[in-house]
């Protein structure tokens, strides 16, 4: 049953402000946290209230998780939620992936890749198109810079090999390892997948700007072609 207190009307010791000055915020539930960020609610609907309308309304009914796949219309189509809150809430979520990518930037080793799949795991996990990184690398290994290669449908990504080699170009890099991800979730690598980095290894050699690896990003999960031996390195 839904419950229909104000913040103002709950005892203090449960208010979810009061609560976080009290015992700091890991005491705080999903919906509670959710609730300090919008603040206010609406006539007949506390703050919690919304926030636990939001944490619903998720997608794939995954809590706070779920919040990445609601648009700025889909929250605003939720009583009570206007288009300050909308973009509040789309911050939050957007500040929470680059907190965890920034944290995951300090154990990044390109020998290693399980710190680069960490590293891109939160921006890449919650999106619903395949999108395609070109990771720049100097002689040490260290990261000069990335791009965005390409961005394509649910079914794939459309990649040249050209504006791969571009990019490096344009960086001075040593070395490139390509990353991308499966909006399924499986990060298993499709056939069209190997055949593309076969391609890029091909174009790489003939500029001596080796290809590294390729990562293939899915839910928590991935696969490294070069510790899979899905193609010579």
């Amino acid at each position: 049953m839904e419950n229909k207190y104000t913040i103002q009307e709950l005892p203090e010791n449960e208010r979810p402000y009061e609560k976080c000055l009290r015992y700091g915020p890991q005491i705080l539930s999903d919906s509670e946290l959710l609730a300090v960020i919008i603040r206010s609610g609406t006539q007949g609907s506390s703050s919690i209230d919304l926030a636990r309308r939001i944490l619903e309304k998720g997608k794939l009914q995954e809590g706070l998780l779920g919040i990445h796949h609601l648009s700025l219309q889909e929250l605003m189509e939720i009583r009570g939620i206007g288009q300050v809150k909308a973009v509040q809430i789309k911050c939050i979520g957007e500040l929470s992936k680059r907190i965890a990518s920034v944290s995951a930037r300090k154990l990044l080793d390109i020998n290693h890749p399980e710190t680069i799949a960490d590293y891109y795991m939160e921006q890449m996990r919650h999106q619903e198109q395949e999108h395609m990184i070109c990771m720049m690398l100097n002689g040490k290994n260290q990261l000069l810079g990335e791009e965005e290669i390409s961005r394509g449908t649910v079914n794939g990504a459309i990649v040249s090999p050209r504006d791969l080699l571009l990019a490096a170009f344009q960086y001075h890099a040593v070395y490139i390892i390509l990353v991308h991800n499966h909006p399924s979730g499986n990060p298993t690598p499709s056939k069209e997948d190997i055949q593309l980095t076969q391609r890029v290894q091909k174009a790489c050699c003939l500029v001596d700007i080796p290809l590294l690896d390729h990562i293939v990003i899915g839910d928590q999960r991935y696969v490294s072609f070069r510790a899979e031996g899905l193609c010579q390195f």
